[in-house]
Protein backbone atom coordinates (compact mmCIF):
# COMPACT_ATOMS: atom_id res chain seq x y z
CA UNK A 1 0.00 0.00 0.00
CA UNK A 2 1.49 3.73 -0.99
CA UNK A 3 1.67 6.14 1.26
CA UNK A 4 -1.06 7.57 -1.57
CA UNK A 5 -3.25 4.76 -1.32
CA UNK A 6 -3.64 5.27 2.44
CA UNK A 7 -4.56 8.60 2.66
CA UNK A 8 -6.45 8.46 -0.04
CA UNK A 9 -8.77 5.75 1.58
CA UNK A 10 -8.81 7.34 4.90
CA UNK A 11 -10.82 9.97 3.54
CA UNK A 12 -13.08 6.65 2.40
CA UNK A 13 -12.90 5.62 6.20
CA UNK A 14 -14.26 8.98 7.73
CA UNK A 15 -17.02 8.47 5.33
CA UNK A 16 -17.70 4.82 6.69
CA UNK A 17 -18.08 6.23 10.06
CA UNK A 18 -15.65 3.08 11.21
CA UNK A 19 -12.19 3.33 11.94
CA UNK A 20 -10.41 -0.35 10.84
CA UNK A 21 -8.27 -1.66 13.73
CA UNK A 22 -6.30 -3.22 10.56
CA UNK A 23 -6.30 -0.57 7.62
CA UNK A 24 -5.31 -3.88 5.47
CA UNK A 25 -9.04 -5.01 5.31
CA UNK A 26 -9.91 -1.61 4.07
CA UNK A 27 -7.34 -1.80 1.46
CA UNK A 28 -8.14 -5.15 0.52
CA UNK A 29 -12.01 -4.50 -0.74
CA UNK A 30 -10.95 -1.95 -2.53
CA UNK A 31 -8.88 -3.91 -4.81
CA UNK A 32 -10.21 -5.00 -8.07
CA UNK A 33 -9.43 -7.68 -9.70
CA UNK A 34 -7.26 -5.42 -12.69
CA UNK A 35 -5.55 -3.66 -9.92
CA UNK A 36 -4.12 -6.92 -8.87
CA UNK A 37 -3.68 -8.34 -12.09
CA UNK A 38 -1.69 -5.15 -13.24
CA UNK A 39 0.35 -4.83 -10.03
CA UNK A 40 1.05 -9.14 -10.16
CA UNK A 41 -0.25 -10.04 -7.12
CA UNK A 42 -1.91 -13.46 -6.10
CA UNK A 43 -5.65 -13.51 -7.61
CA UNK A 44 -6.52 -13.86 -4.19
CA UNK A 45 -5.47 -11.10 -2.90
CA UNK A 46 -8.56 -8.94 -5.06
CA UNK A 47 -11.45 -7.91 -3.59
CA UNK A 48 -13.58 -11.03 -4.17
CA UNK A 49 -13.38 -13.42 -1.30
CA UNK A 50 -14.55 -10.11 0.96
CA UNK A 51 -17.18 -9.46 -1.61
CA UNK A 52 -18.47 -13.23 -1.11
CA UNK A 53 -18.24 -12.55 2.76
CA UNK A 54 -20.10 -9.19 2.48
CA UNK A 55 -22.78 -10.87 0.32
CA UNK A 56 -23.85 -13.26 3.44
CA UNK A 57 -23.82 -11.10 5.88
CA UNK A 58 -25.90 -8.62 4.52
CA UNK A 59 -28.07 -11.35 3.66
CA UNK A 60 -27.99 -12.14 7.56
CA UNK A 61 -28.86 -8.63 8.48
CA UNK A 62 -30.93 -7.33 6.26
CA UNK A 63 -33.41 -10.72 6.59
CA UNK A 64 -32.89 -10.05 10.36
CA UNK A 65 -33.75 -6.37 10.33
CA UNK A 66 -37.12 -7.03 7.69
CA UNK A 67 -38.51 -9.95 9.88
CA UNK A 68 -38.02 -7.45 12.68
CA UNK A 69 -39.41 -4.28 10.85
CA UNK A 70 -42.29 -6.28 8.99
CA UNK A 71 -44.08 -8.45 11.56
CA UNK A 72 -47.23 -9.34 9.22
CA UNK A 73 -45.39 -9.42 6.05
CA UNK A 74 -45.57 -13.09 4.45
CA UNK A 75 -42.06 -14.76 3.61
CA UNK A 76 -42.66 -13.91 -0.36
CA UNK A 77 -43.42 -10.26 0.04
CA UNK A 78 -39.89 -10.36 2.64
CA UNK A 79 -37.89 -11.67 0.34
CA UNK A 80 -39.20 -9.25 -2.66
CA UNK A 81 -38.40 -6.39 -0.62
CA UNK A 82 -35.01 -7.72 0.43
CA UNK A 83 -34.53 -8.05 -2.98
CA UNK A 84 -35.01 -4.60 -3.99
CA UNK A 85 -32.60 -3.21 -1.39
CA UNK A 86 -29.64 -5.66 -2.29
CA UNK A 87 -29.81 -5.83 -5.79
CA UNK A 88 -27.01 -4.90 -7.87
CA UNK A 89 -28.51 -1.77 -8.96
CA UNK A 90 -29.61 -0.56 -5.84
CA UNK A 91 -26.22 -1.67 -4.23
CA UNK A 92 -24.85 0.76 -6.57
CA UNK A 93 -26.94 3.50 -6.19
CA UNK A 94 -25.97 3.42 -2.21
CA UNK A 95 -22.40 3.44 -3.36
CA UNK A 96 -22.65 5.99 -5.53
CA UNK A 97 -24.21 7.61 -2.21
CA UNK A 98 -20.70 7.59 -0.59
CA UNK A 99 -18.83 7.98 -3.76
CA UNK A 100 -17.23 4.50 -3.14
CA UNK A 101 -15.95 4.55 -6.95
CA UNK A 102 -13.49 7.31 -6.25
CA UNK A 103 -11.70 5.47 -3.68
CA UNK A 104 -11.29 1.91 -6.00
CA UNK A 105 -8.08 0.63 -6.70
CA UNK A 106 -8.28 -0.27 -10.53
CA UNK A 107 -6.36 -1.14 -13.07
CA UNK A 108 -5.44 1.26 -16.17
CA UNK A 109 -7.58 -0.93 -18.82
CA UNK A 110 -10.58 -0.67 -16.47
CA UNK A 111 -10.45 2.83 -15.36
CA UNK A 112 -10.33 3.96 -18.72
CA UNK A 113 -13.41 2.26 -19.81
CA UNK A 114 -15.25 3.45 -17.12
CA UNK A 115 -14.91 1.15 -14.18
CA UNK A 116 -15.58 3.29 -11.51
CA UNK A 117 -19.23 4.16 -12.44
CA UNK A 118 -19.84 0.43 -13.34
CA UNK A 119 -22.80 -0.96 -11.38
CA UNK A 120 -20.95 -4.17 -11.27
CA UNK A 121 -17.94 -3.51 -9.72
CA UNK A 122 -19.37 -0.44 -7.83
CA UNK A 123 -21.88 -2.38 -6.18
CA UNK A 124 -19.36 -5.41 -5.48
CA UNK A 125 -16.96 -3.03 -3.51
CA UNK A 126 -19.90 -2.02 -1.61
CA UNK A 127 -20.26 -5.77 -0.23
CA UNK A 128 -16.34 -5.91 0.11
CA UNK A 129 -16.42 -3.20 2.58
CA UNK A 130 -19.12 -4.71 4.44
CA UNK A 131 -17.11 -7.70 4.57
CA UNK A 132 -13.80 -5.79 5.17
CA UNK A 133 -15.65 -4.27 8.35
CA UNK A 134 -16.44 -7.73 9.27
CA UNK A 135 -13.28 -9.27 9.36
CA UNK A 136 -12.00 -5.98 10.98
CA UNK A 137 -14.78 -5.50 13.94
CA UNK A 138 -17.08 -8.38 13.56
CA UNK A 139 -21.03 -8.19 13.68
CA UNK A 140 -21.78 -5.42 15.36
CA UNK A 141 -20.05 -2.32 13.12
CA UNK A 142 -20.91 -4.37 10.21
CA UNK A 143 -24.69 -4.02 11.07
CA UNK A 144 -24.29 -0.24 11.77
CA UNK A 145 -22.98 -0.05 8.42
CA UNK A 146 -25.75 -2.02 6.63
CA UNK A 147 -28.28 0.10 8.64
CA UNK A 148 -26.98 3.42 8.04
CA UNK A 149 -25.91 3.34 4.34
CA UNK A 150 -28.26 -0.29 3.02
CA UNK A 151 -30.88 -0.29 4.94
CA UNK A 152 -31.97 3.46 4.83
CA UNK A 153 -35.08 5.31 2.56
CA UNK A 154 -36.52 1.79 1.96
CA UNK A 155 -39.41 2.93 0.34
CA UNK A 156 -37.68 4.91 -1.67
CA UNK A 157 -35.49 2.31 -2.87
CA UNK A 158 -38.33 0.23 -3.24
CA UNK A 159 -39.90 2.45 -5.55
CA UNK A 160 -36.30 2.62 -7.48
CA UNK A 161 -36.51 -0.96 -8.05
CA UNK A 162 -39.51 -1.70 -8.55
CA UNK A 163 -39.84 1.95 -11.35
CA UNK A 164 -40.71 -0.05 -14.42
CA UNK A 165 -43.96 -2.55 -12.30
CA UNK A 166 -45.25 0.78 -10.41
CA UNK A 167 -45.40 2.79 -13.65
CA UNK A 168 -46.89 -0.20 -15.36
CA UNK A 169 -49.56 -0.79 -12.78
CA UNK A 170 -50.33 2.54 -12.28
CA UNK A 171 -51.19 2.86 -15.84
CA UNK A 172 -53.24 0.09 -16.07
CA UNK A 173 -55.48 1.18 -14.06
CA UNK A 174 -57.70 3.08 -16.49
CA UNK A 175 -56.97 0.78 -19.47
CA UNK A 176 -56.29 3.29 -22.07
CA UNK A 177 -52.84 4.56 -21.36
CA UNK A 178 -50.01 2.85 -23.30
CA UNK A 179 -46.59 2.74 -21.57
CA UNK A 180 -43.36 2.63 -23.97
CA UNK A 181 -39.35 2.90 -24.32
CA UNK A 182 -37.29 4.51 -26.55
CA UNK A 183 -34.09 4.84 -26.33
CA UNK A 184 -33.22 8.22 -28.25
CA UNK A 185 -29.43 8.13 -27.87
CA UNK A 186 -25.76 6.02 -27.61
CA UNK A 187 -22.57 7.32 -26.56
CA UNK A 188 -19.19 6.09 -26.35
CA UNK A 189 -17.56 2.96 -27.69
CA UNK A 190 -18.88 -0.38 -27.45
CA UNK A 191 -17.12 -1.19 -24.77
CA UNK A 192 -18.19 1.42 -23.04
CA UNK A 193 -21.83 2.64 -24.27
CA UNK A 194 -24.06 5.09 -22.55
CA UNK A 195 -27.83 4.75 -23.20
CA UNK A 196 -30.38 7.87 -23.10
CA UNK A 197 -33.77 6.47 -22.78
CA UNK A 198 -37.36 8.03 -22.53
CA UNK A 199 -40.98 6.88 -20.88
CA UNK A 200 -43.89 7.73 -23.18
CA UNK A 201 -47.23 7.99 -22.00
CA UNK A 202 -49.18 7.71 -24.79
CA UNK A 203 -46.33 9.20 -27.30
CA UNK A 204 -46.06 12.43 -23.93
CA UNK A 205 -42.62 11.94 -22.63
CA UNK A 206 -43.22 11.90 -18.80
CA UNK A 207 -39.59 10.54 -17.78
CA UNK A 208 -35.95 10.32 -18.79
CA UNK A 209 -32.85 8.30 -17.77
CA UNK A 210 -29.80 7.69 -18.47
CA UNK A 211 -27.28 4.08 -17.52
CA UNK A 212 -24.42 2.24 -19.49
CA UNK A 213 -27.24 -0.94 -20.40
CA UNK A 214 -30.85 -0.22 -22.17
CA UNK A 215 -32.41 -2.03 -19.09
CA UNK A 216 -31.08 0.65 -17.05
CA UNK A 217 -31.42 3.68 -18.48
CA UNK A 218 -35.20 2.46 -18.70
CA UNK A 219 -35.58 1.72 -15.37
CA UNK A 220 -34.19 5.46 -14.08
CA UNK A 221 -36.64 6.96 -16.94
CA UNK A 222 -39.20 5.18 -15.59
CA UNK A 223 -38.21 5.84 -11.71
CA UNK A 224 -37.66 9.91 -12.89
CA UNK A 225 -41.43 9.64 -14.52
CA UNK A 226 -42.59 7.86 -10.90
CA UNK A 227 -41.01 11.02 -8.70
CA UNK A 228 -42.74 13.78 -11.23
CA UNK A 229 -46.18 11.95 -10.47
CA UNK A 230 -45.96 11.80 -7.43
CA UNK A 231 -44.81 15.60 -6.90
Amino acid sequence: MTAYEKKHLKELEAKLGYEFRDFNWLHGAMRHSSYTNEHHMDRLQCNERLEFLGDAVLEMVSSEYLYDQYPEMPEGQLSKLRASLVCEPTLAFDAKELDLGSYLLLGKGEEQTGGRTRDSIISDAMEATIGAIYKDGGIAPAKAFILKFILNDIEHKQLFYDSKTILQEMVQKDGKSQVEYVIVDERGPDHDKSFLAQVRLNDKMIGEGSGRTKKAAEQQAAYQALLAIRK
